[in-house]
This record gives C-alpha cells, sequence and structure tokens, in this order.
C-alpha cells in the first residue's frame, strides 16, 4: 500500500478527449433540431401561400358569380321600366336563357309581394315568412343589397337554396323594389370541393363576421363545429398562423363577403417534415453508433475499475471483519483512488477491533454495576425482616433468617460468577422464600415446578429473587386472605423458561409499563427493571421479561433466556 503508485494507465484528461465525441453528437443534434424548426418555418410559410392562393380563387370565383347577378338584376330593373306586355316578355326569355335564376318577384313599398315570375310555378297564397325580401333591409339600403344564402320560401314543395338581390326600382314604375333569386347551388358546390390539404375547406362570412355560408352548416347548427368569425372579422386579408390552423382571409370584390380558408399546419406542413426527420435520424443514429462507442470505450478505462472498487466497498460494508481487499487497476486516478480505499479498510478494521474490546469491557462494567444495584435493595429488605422480628422477640426465627440470608449471599457470590446452575438459582430463590415466608407469618404458600432436565443449565444469578419479591410486596401483601407463589422452569425449544405466577391483586397496563421503565432512582419495580436489562445486556434484545396481569386475578412473570451449559459466555 505504501509502495509508491504505478505510473501505467491513462490519466483522465486522456479519457476526456474522447467525450468530445459526445460533445460534438450533442451539437449536431441541436443544429439539427435548429435545421428543422427552420424548415418548418419555410414549410409553414409555403402553407400560408397555399392557402391564400385557394381562398383567392374561390374569392374571384365568388365575385365573378355576383358579377353576374348584377347583370342579371340590371336586365330586370331595365324590364320593369318597360309596360306590362314587354316586361313579361323579357322576363320570360330572360327566364329562358337563365335557368338558373329561380325566381323574379317585385314589392311594394309596404313590403307586399305583388308579381312573381318563375317559368311553371306560382307562388303560394298564404306565404308565411318571405326569406328573400326583409321590408326592413330594404328601406335601410340605399343600393341594391345581397342577402345570404336561404331557402326559397314562397312555392309549394319548390325549396331550393338561393341567393337574393334587392334594388329599388324608379318612382314612376308600379312596383317599389325587384328582387333576384339565383340559385345558389353551383356556387356551394364549388366551395364545398374547394379543399385545401385533406381536411382544409373554405367558407363565406361577411365583414361583421355574420356567417354566410360554410360547407359544413349542419355541424354548426348541431352545435359539433364552431367557427369564430367574430375573431375572424377583425384580422386583415392574408394568412394567420394559429396555433396549428392557418386561416387565409380575402375579400371579395363588389361585396361585403370574405372568404376564409382554413387548413392544418400539421396536415400540410407535417408530411414534408416527417421526410426530413427520416433523413435527419440517420444522421442521428449515425452519432448515436458513435456515442456508444464512445460509451464502451469510457467503460472499459473507466467504468468497470469503477464498478470493481463500489462493489469491493460494498463487499466491505456486508462483512467489514472477514474482508480482505485487492487493489483494483485502471487509471492513474482509480489507482489512487484504490490504494486510499485499501488504507482506510485497514485503519477501519483496526478501529472496529478496539471498538469491539471497549465494548466487552463495557458490558462487564454494566453487569457489575446492575448487580451491585440489585444487591443493596435485597440486602435492606431482608436486614428490615431480621430487625423486624427481634422487635418481636422472636429471635431463633431470626437466627434461621440470618442462616438462609448467609446461604443467599453465598449463592450471590459464586466466586464472582455472573452465571450459575438453575439449581444454585432455585435453592438462591427457595432461601428467600423462607426468608419472606418467616416475616408474613405463613400468609403465603409457594411450590417449585422444575423440570429435573434444566438444573445443570446456567442462568444469571439472582433472577428469580427480585421477581418473587415484587409478586410478594405488590401483589400478596394488599390481599386480606392467604395467597400463593408458584415458580415453574421448562424448557422450550433452544430456551429456558422461568415462569413467576401469584395470586394476589394483580396489575394495570400502566403499572406493567412503570415497572419495566422505571430507573435506578424510582425505587417501584427496581429489581424487575434490572433483571431485564442484565438479561439482555448478556444474552441479546430477543430475551428477557414479559409481564401479564389481570387485577383483582394475579401475575404472571415470564423469564426467557438461551440454553448454557458450559463456555466463556461471559467473555463475550
Amino acid at each position: 500500500m505504501n509502495e509508491k503508485l504505478s505510473q501505467t494507465g491513462l490519466r483522465i484528461t486522456t479519457i476526456l478527449v474522447a467525450m468530445v465525441v459526445g460533445v460534438v453528437s450533442i451539437i449536431v443534434c441541436c443544429f439539427i433540431v435548429l435545421f428543422l424548426n427552420q424548415y418548418r418555418s419555410a414549410m409553414v410559410q409555403s402553407a400560408c401561400t397555399n392557402s391564400v392562393q385557394s381562398s383567392s380563387q374561390v374569392s374571384n370565383t365568388v365575385a365573378a358569380y355576383l358579377s353576374d347577378m348584377k347583370q342579371a338584376m340590371a336586365l330586370v330593373e331595365q324590364s320593369m321600366t318597360e309596360d306590362d306586355a314587354s316586361r313579361d316578355e323579357l322576363l320570360g326569355a330572360f327566364l329562358e336563357f337563365r335557368p338558373d335564376v329561380v325566381a323574379v318577384t317585385s314589392y311594394s313599398s309596404q313590403g307586399q309581394l305583388l308579381q312573381c315570375w318563375s317559368p311553371g310555378r306560382q307562388p303560394k297564397e298564404h306565404i308565411l315568412e318571405n326569406l328573400s325580401f326583409d321590408l326592413e333591409q330594404a328601406q335601410a339600403s340605399n343600393s341594391a343589397y345581397m342577402s345570404p344564402p336561404h331557402v326559397e320560401s314562397i312555392f309549394e314543395g319548390y325549396y331550393p337554396w338561393v341567393v337574393t338581390m334587392t334594388s329599388q326600382l324608379p318612382p314612376k314604375s308600379s312596383a317599389t323594389w325587384v328582387s333576384l333569386d339565383l340559385s345558389f347551388s353551383s356556387l356551394s358546390s364549388y366551395i364545398n370541393s374547394v379543399s385545401i390539404g385533406q381536411r382544409g375547406y373554405c367558407f363565406l362570412m361577411d365583414q361583421k363576421g355574420n356567417m354566410v355560408y360554410h360547407p359544413q352548416q349542419q355541424l354548426l347548427y348541431s352545435g359539433l363545429k364552431s367557427e369564430d368569425t367574430s375573431q375572424l372579422s377583425q384580422l386583415s386579408d392574408g394568412a394567420h398562423v394559429n396555433d396549428t390552423v392557418i386561416y387565409s382571409l380575402t375579400s371579395v370584390a363588389g361585396s361585403d363577403w370574405r372568404v376564409v380558408g382554413v387548413s392544418y399546419v400539421d396536415e400540410l406542413v407535417g408530411r414534408n417534415v416527417t421526410e426530413m426527420i427520416h433523413l435527419t435520424m440517420l444522421g442521428v443514429v449515425i452519432v448515436l453508433i458513435l456515442s456508444l462507442l464512445t460509451s464502451w470505450l469510457l467503460s472499459r478505462l473507466l467504468g468497470r475499475p469503477l464498478r470493481a472498487l463500489a462493489s469491493a466497498m460494498e463487499s466491505f460494508e456486508a462483512d467489514a471483519d472477514h474482508f480482505n481487499y485487492h487493489p483494483v487497476g485502471g487509471t492513474r486516478e482509480v489507482q489512487e483512488l484504490s490504494c486510499s480505499f485499501g488504507h482506510m479498510v485497514m485503519r477501519i478494521q483496526q478501529l472496529m477491533t478496539t471498538v469491539r474490546e471497549e465494548e466487552v469491557n463495557l458490558r462487564k462494567t454494566e453487569l457489575k454495576a446492575l448487580q451491585a444495584q440489585i444487591n443493596p435493595h435485597f440486602l435492606y429488605n431482608t436486614l428490615d425482616s431480621i430487625a423486624w422480628m427481634c422487635e418481636q422477640g422472636r429471635n431463633a426465627d431470626a437466627v434461621k433468617m440470618v442462616h438462609a440470608l448467609a446461604r443467599l449471599f453465598r449463592i450471590s457470590i459464586s466466586k464472582g460468577h455472573e452465571l450459575i446452575p438453575i439449581a444454585k438459582e432455585i435453592q438462591h430463590a427457595e432461601s428467600y422464600l423462607q426468608i419472606q415466608k418467616y416475616r408474613y407469618r405463613n400468609r403465603f404458600t409457594y411450590q417449585f415446578h422444575v423440570d429435573p432436565a434444566c438444573l445443570d443449565y446456567l442462568c444469571n444469578k439472582i433472577t428469580l429473587q427480585p421477581i418473587i419479591e415484587n409478586a410478594i410486596n405488590h401483589g400478596l401483601d394488599l390481599l386480606v386472605d392467604e395467597g400463593s407463589i408458584d415458580v415453574y422452569v421448562r424448557q422450550d425449544g433452544d430456551d429456558i423458561v422461568f415462569r413467576v405466577m401469584d395470586d394476589g391483586v394483580g396489575m394495570s397496563q400502566e403499572q406493567i409499563v412503570a415497572i419495566m421503565e422505571h430507573g435506578p432512582k424510582d425505587r417501584s419495580g427496581i429489581g424487575i427493571r434490572n433483571v431485564n436489562d442484565r438479561l439482555q445486556i448478556y444474552f441479546g434484545k430477543e430475551y428477557g421479561l414479559t409481564i401479564t396481569s389481570k387485577l383483582d386475578a394475579g401475575t404472571c412473570v415470564e423469564i426467557r433466556m438461551p440454553k448454557i451449559k458450559e463456555g466463556n459466555y461471559e467473555g463475550k
């Protein structure tokens, strides 16, 4: 580890040169994106031009239609100045020559239908609504005006789609206004046939945004489609791109109508852009292949050693005690990192050994402190009982208690060993019960139920005595009648289970929690708490005490510890 690092291997700067290929790839992709954006903009502009051309053609056709209608109206107006016979003759010839003219009608100043000229058709006697004539509009117009396309409504069983031009006649004429109904079917068929792309179309509106004609009028009436004509009316003639839609507007000469062409960017532009994308994707694939080759080289030169180093770190984290590190080769920087990690592994393993030794010493110190904490507490209670018996003049009983106390401490000392055979622990507990039975004047009975196979196993000394003490002081002492204590020792798989049961007053759940949680400064339950701590320090958190109790029924304390016979368990 301390040897001078080998000078072999590439430097990281050399590897970075290879990364230039990746940077170039990114730059190429950026240029491709910019090119596609510019190309798309150009295609959108081209689509706008085509859309304007289409709407202009429709506008010219509509203008020609209206011009023709005005010429026809001029002939009608001229015929209305002739006498009745000449007028009828001229209009008859006109209608025969112009089959697209549906009807010529004249109206009085009050808007009443005076006469109607239509080949082979007579108007209805009672016309509910004449859509071809509007008196208010006629009076408000200073010149001839054009109505929007509508259904002819003055004939019975004949309802063609027409456009009406109404003009005011000279004062000397027999009628005030004359109207010319011209079939709109030819013009509507033309507008319907106009398509800008596969989904594009044209429609007519006036300068105020009122719909004149739309090839999808049924969808408009049913609410399945809408056109924002009020917004479109504010736009000038020309192409206007709105998100994915291109609107091209062209005014119709000689009228207040405007042709609106609707086309879709994705349809007109998408095909060409898609083709260009296919071409550019070929270039991107080439760059991608180069990038993959570069990545493979980086993986070989840099990635693989780093992954090996990361794997070694994971192995060290999983089992630091038995980890044996082998340096990783690669670039000079990787070798330096590998060397530093090797030094760190050695240092950590040394520190772990030191910490482990300190933990063992600390655990032994804690055990001794806990034991020292239990003994004075037990001694105080026992001496208190002996003093009470002496006060009562029961000297013989006091002597027996002193002998029992001597046996207790002889077993407690156990030549300094923490673990003693279960047989001695039973003797220790029985001696304590004898002492307490003297004190309480035989107010309780006790029995031991011990599996003989358990007697040779080892357990922590002074394990049962604090539990029994708690059963007497907090369970049986408050009883009026005689109580009982039963001590069970049995095997449970690889564990030994002690169970101390009494039929005392019992405890609430809050009292159980208090006994298990009180620290050394609280006298209540100090023995039980320390027994549990000793067991868990010695054998682990899975062992220890479990208390179950029911008020006025009794308490059961179960102690679980592993089976131990021989071995240096205290040195662990």
